[in-house]
């Protein structure tokens, strides 16, 4: 099916995760927004040009940028699309509208705490980057990472307050959203709590369900 769906989710909602698995798994073809740019920095396109000045002086890259760049990437694609990292606010998605149909938006629900507590305890290799939870994914020794033995890390933005404040900022952002995409009756909501494998097919169920 030639289906555009959207995945929403605050940061540590496991929506990255769940974005890959379900494109190997239903064949869909991920757009990261993150990626596009950049891919499209690296290539030296004409848009990409014009991104690599606003990311080059530490500024967001507009709206208007990353939307030709989704445009562009999509002209060039058969099949389901499954877009991660974009929309993030109310004109983005207005925007997209005017280039693509979205056809289902899933919304990942998982409550604030549960969230702190994933992105707090998580951990990082410094040499391979692999990421580890001190309760559901832990090292086989402290401090160390099980892969490749390097040092393991808290990222600077992995803070409680950090964390809080990030959430706060998307909740102001998404919640506009998410009510563009119901008055369109094509949100559904999916509980993200609990293991990968069970979110994996509340959403799987979802869209069948909002299929039929």
């Amino acid at each position: 099916m030639d289906e555009k769906i959207v995945l929403l989710g605050a940061p540590g909602s496991g929506k990255g995760t769940q974005a890959k698995r379900l494109c190997e798994e239903l064949g869909l073809t991920l757009i990261s927004t993150g990626d596009l740019l950049r891919s499209a920095v690296r290539d030296g396109t004409p848009l990409g040009l014009q991104a690599k000045e606003f990311m080059n002086a530490g500024k967001l890259v507009p709206d208007e940028l990353v939307v030709g760049l989704i445009e562009e990437k999509l002209k060039g694609l058969t099949g389901g699309v499954l877009l991660d990292g974009f929309p993030r606010n109310l004109e983005q998605a207005k925007m997209l509208d005017k280039i693509t149909k979205v056809t289902i938006a899933v919304d990942l629900n998982v409550d604030e705490d549960i969230i702190v507590d994933r992105i707090v305890k998580r951990r990082s290799c410094k040499e391979c980057n692999e990421v580890y939870h001190l309760d559901a994914k832990p090292p086989r020794a402290d401090g160390k990472c099980s892969k490749c033995g390097g040092e393991l890390y808290q990222r600077t933005d992995d803070t409680e307050e950090v964390v809080r404040n990030r959430l706060k900022v998307y909740k102001e952002s998404t919640l506009p959203l998410t009510k563009f995409y119901n008055d369109r009756g094509i949100l559904v909501e999916v509980n993200g709590r609990g293991e990968i494998d069970e979110v994996y097919s509340r959403i799987v169920d979802a869209v069948k369900n909002f299929r039929k």
